[in-house]
């Protein structure tokens, strides 16, 4: 049974399976690159739309993906991208199914220059979240100056679909910035 006495960040209390996310993984320190991957797919595939919509198609998505493998997804043939623009339980936007496979092979060429892709992007941070002290989550920014350098990059790397509010968007999702409110429960968990 949920705890309703919680105080969580506003955006996320329309949803049993938006708080559920929101308690469990937004603003948790992701470090392992196949997570770091499947937040890249996710939020690539989310620029134009909410959250929440990536949100209950994100099981749809890992079946469709090969459970977001970065080195199959880097293979895909036109017939797989055709079969994936056939399927009703994701996002069929042909550019940005494209995108995850060329993303995929962006993705491994970055591993193979840093050792990791976790290696790569936490760089940019040192290693540690940068903890933003914010009233309420409306205070959030859609993009920082940070998150305009790594998007620059990445394209400059053949990354698609990596505006810097997509970018911003990954660095909440995988904890390299923690946006919670100042009141919210998970600020001290």
């Amino acid at each position: 049974m949920e705890d309703t006495t919680l105080i969580r960040c506003s955006w996320c209390n329309s949803s049993d399976l938006y708080k559920k996310y929101h308690d469990e993984e937004w603003g948790v320190p992701v470090y392992d690159d196949p997570t770091l991957f499947e937040f890249l797919i996710l939020e690539t595939f989310q620029a134009g739309l909410s959250w929440i919509t990536i949100l209950n198609k994100r099981e749809n998505f890992r079946a469709a993906f090969d459970h977001f493998d970065y080195k199959k997804i880097a293979q895909y043939s036109e017939d797989k991208i055709e079969e994936l623009m056939q399927n009703t339980g994701i996002i069929r936007n042909k550019l940005k199914i494209k995108a995850a496979v060329s993303n995929a092979q962006a993705f491994m060429k970055v591993q193979e220059e840093f050792g990791s892709f976790s290696n790569y992007i936490w760089k940019y941070t040192d290693g540690k979240p940068i903890i933003n002290n914010l009233k309420t989550s409306k205070e959030a920014p859609a993009t920082t100056p940070l998150s305009d350098e790594i998007s620059k990059d990445l394209k400059k790397r053949g990354f698609k679909f990596v505006g810097s509010t997509v970018i911003y968007a990954h660095m909440q999702a995988t904890g390299m910035v923690n946006d919670h409110a100042e009141d919210c429960w998970t600020r001290t968990k």
